[in-house]
């Protein structure tokens, strides 16, 4: 038998929501040049000098919004994903962040402490879908640990799983109950991209964003579309829950500066919606596998004061599938196939 590790790598968070620490997760996370993709001295003066020093404190207060006394939501309910995930394993399980702490040298020695002979690690990257600034730059960050220290054992990656059934089952047993309500929409919210991202894993070079059908065009660059990828998800989820489709719809979430994002924005669509006869909202976020940030303040928070200001009567935020347990049930399976 092959010993084998496990770990499940999400975005990260500050290690407390002092301003010094937010100031050095967003320094982190922007400076990265898969998330703000321009030259390495423009990107230190924009980020040093203008972002996180006006944004950390605005940050800090948002983050004390939803703070636990176990603290960052993100950290707990990734721990609480770890400890449900061992539960069905035998193979030892570790959870590292991008940005922050545990970082994946954290993760990797730890289960090297676990498992004496390591031979292999599954790396599962816990994004559904295909992006530059968050699978792609988890997947590379752990590559190059794992390269850089001479770790002996051999890392695996889990793909992307926007379509695999079993995430599909998972995502839709989650929002399932909600549709019992009395509703007039749902918005299937996902974090927003800028175009250039999208074109720039195009792998072809002339497909993506090329015309208005590209991503229900057969071509090797859906494989790297984050666009095409949610909008598969959407289509998937919404057929196996029989959502009509004038009754659901996708927008994307969390724009930063003033190039154009993926549309529709999500902010703009909720203060639209009231004024074309949707009043009572639900709100799904398919591209978080566990509640954070942005879902639990600029969603749960933002989000339904900018809905109810505009004339909503009703805002209902679908929790993300956190620790269910047919998601950790999916996510055993997804270990298990990865090559």
């Amino acid at each position: 038998m092959v010993k084998k590790g496990i770990v499940l790598m999400n975005l990260g968070s500050p290690d407390s929501t002092e301003v010094k620490d937010v100031r050095r997760y967003l320094d982190e996370f922007l400076m990265d040049k898969r998330v703000i993709d321009t030259p390495l001295l423009w990107r230190a003066l924009l980020v040093k000098g203008i972002i996180v020093p006006f944004r950390a404190p605005g940050s800090a207060k948002a983050y004390k919004s939803i703070w636990t006394k176990e603290g960052s939501p993100l950290i707990v309910i990734s721990k609480q994903q770890q400890q449900a995930l061992q539960e069905q394993v035998e193979e030892p399980v570790a959870i590292a962040m991008r940005y922050g702490n545990p970082a994946p040298w954290d993760a990797f020695d730890e289960l090297m402490q676990k498992a004496p002979g390591l031979e292999e690690v599954v790396l599962v990257p816990m994004y559904p879908h295909y992006a530059m600034s968050s699978y792609e730059t988890a997947v590379e960050y752990a590559k190059k640990v794992h390269k850089n220290r001479k770790y002996p054992f051999k890392l695996s990656i889990v793909p992307p799983f926007y379509k695999d059934p079993r995430y599909i089952d998972a995502l839709s047993e989650s929002i399932r109950p909600y549709l019992t309500e009395d509703y007039d929409h749902i918005v299937f919210s996902y974090h927003g991209i800028p175009e250039r991202h999208v074109e720039k894993t195009d792998p072809t070079g002339k497909h993506c964003l090329k015309n208005a059908e590209c991503c229900n065009v057969g071509n090797p660059a859906h494989a790297f579309c984050y666009r095409h990828q949610i909008l598969e998800t959407t289509k998937l989820v919404a057929e196996k829950l029989n959502i009509p489709k004038e009754k659901y719809s996708h927008s994307f979430q969390s724009r930063l500066g003033r190039d154009e994002w993926l549309k529709p924005y999500t902010a703009v669509r909720l203060a639209e919606m009231p004024k074309e006869g949707i009043k009572k909202l639900l709100v799904v976020c398919p591209a978080f596998v566990a509640d954070c940030l942005e879902t639990l303040e600029e969603m749960a928070e933002e989000g339904k004061e900018i809905f109810l200001h505009a004339g909503g009567e009703s805002f209902t935020l679908i929790p993300c599938m956190n620790e269910q347990p047919k998601w950790i049930g999916a996510l055993k399976e997804l270990v298990q196939d990865a090559k």
